[in-house]
This record gives C-alpha cells, structure tokens and sequence, in this order.
C-alpha cells in the first residue's frame, strides 16, 4: 500500500569523466529515467560533475563554484522534472585545493542543503587532502520531503560511524551517500556491510549511490533502517528506486529503540 507520507527514492550509478558538460548529460538521463519510475528524490555519485583517475591540477583547472554551469543545470533538471536532486560536485577552493560537496537541491528552491566531505580518502594508496580541503565541522543541513528528513555525507565518511550517528541525532531518517567507492581487495564487501550496518546502528534509511567500473565498485543501494536492502545494482550503469515511509522508521524504532538507550554522545576532536 501506498501511503501519502511515502517518498519514492532513486540511486543512480554511472560513471562521470573529464568533461562536466557529458557529466550533466548523464545525470539528465539517469534522472529522466528515475522519474519515469516514479522517483522523488534522485541520488547520484560523488564527483559527478568532473573526475579522473588521479587528483591533480586539472581538478582545480575544472573546479567551478556553486552558482557555476553545472549545478544551474542541476537546478533547471530539479525545476524541470519537479524532483529533489542530491548530487557530489567539484567545488572551487583555492588555488591549491578543490571542495568535495554534495549539494540537494529541491525543485523551485535551488540549493537547500550543502555538505562538504568531512573524512578525506588518505588511505588505500590515496592522498585525497592533497587536492581536497576537508569540510569543516558545522550543524548538519538538513531537507524535508513529504514528512521525511534527509541528511548527507560522502563515500569515506561511511567508515566513520560518528559521522552517520551525528545525522542521527540531528533528528535525520534518511542518509543520501554519494560515493566513488574504489575498487579492490574486499572492497565491495567492505561497502555493502558497512551501508548496512549504518542503516541498522541508526535505525535510518540509506540511499548510497556509487561510480561503476573500472574505478567504481557499482553496487549502488536502497537499504531501509533494519539493513534489509530494499533495492540495489550491480556494476552497470542503472537506477534503482524504492519508497522510504516514516510509518516503517516509527515501527522500527518502537521495536529498536536504540537511539533513546545509547549511552554515549558523539563530540568532534580537538
């Protein structure tokens, strides 16, 4: 049964490149196509707007500021196709360093939540912080749908269980994921446990949308807070769409009422 409090969420996996006039094309297509299934809100990738293989000078070079080319175009496809439009983008820095910020944006409004990754992925090999500024520590910016709070972090961040759990406490029911999960050893097992076990903790939904391969591990999902997986992808280019309802986050926290018994609180590092 569809109930009016429902709000139907999409995941969609692709895989940006070098060129962010491309890259807004596949969000439009992807976006359309997630409609057309009934869609809300539309999840995509972290770094959608420009991403290479190796960060380096050509990330600043192709950096543009949130008022740019591409999240206008974000903005005319969420007025367009009247849906919320959660996408990670390459913000203008400095001259040394690009921001890594996932934006929503919500159809007629623009901008209504920003959030700039907090963890940085230095590790696996990688030194993101050497071309990225990590975000600064500030109240979660939060968006509503249909009754539904929505908060945001990014790829990395997921190994951080503070970072979901400061979300939660911000009073969130829904955590959007942008990602660039890296392929490797273990790393789709790492992914998929650890998007679970961030439903489960929290008792939230989490809509984790990936890059697919070659450097992506795909797998993008829509898992509901007792870490069913309602809907998820393979490696392909795809959306995937479920409906998120706060009837299902109330009977799971009057069953699971973990937020209210948690003992210790979440506080940032000196």
């Amino acid at each position: 049964m569809v109930r009016s409090e429902d709000v139907s969420v999409a995941v969609a996996q692709f895989a940006p490149g070098p060129d962010s006039t491309a890259n807004l094309g596949l969000v439009e297509a992807h976006a359309r196509w997630a409609r057309e299934l009934g869609a809300d809100v539309v999840v995509v990738p972290e770094y959608a707007s420009y991403f290479t293989r190796d960060l380096g000078p050509d990330w600043l070079e192709n950096a543009q500021p949130l008022d740019g080319p591409f999240v206008t175009g974000l903005r005319g496809l969420a007025d367009e196709l009247g849906i919320y439009l959660v996408a990670g983008v390459v913000e203008t820095g400095d001259d040394e360093r690009v921001r890594n910020t996932t934006v929503a944006i919500a159809p007629g409004r623009g901008i209504v939540a920003r959030y700039r990754k907090l963890h940085l992925y230095d590790a696996f090999g990688s030194t993101e912080s050497r071309w990225v500024h990590p975000g600064a520590i500030e109240e979660p910016e939060l968006f509503e749908v249909a009754g539904l709070r929505f908060g945001i972090q990014a790829c990395y961040d997921l190994r951080f269980p503070e970072t979901t759990r400061r979300l939660a406490v911000a009073g969130v029911d829904v955590v959007c994921l942008p990602a660039e999960w890296v392929r490797g050893p273990l790393k789709e097992f790492h992914w998929r446990t650890l998007v679970t076990a961030r439903a489960i903790e929290n008792t939230v939904y989490v809509a984790a949308a990936g890059h697919t391969p070659s450097i992506g591990v795909g797998n993008s999902m829509l898992v509901d807070p007792t870490g069913i997986c309602l809907a998820g992808l393979a490696e392909e280019p795809d959306v995937a769409v479920a409906r998120f309802s706060a009837e299902r986050i109330r009977t799971v926290r009057k069953t699971n009422p973990s937020l209210e018994l948690r003992r210790f609180d979440v506080h940032p590092r000196a």
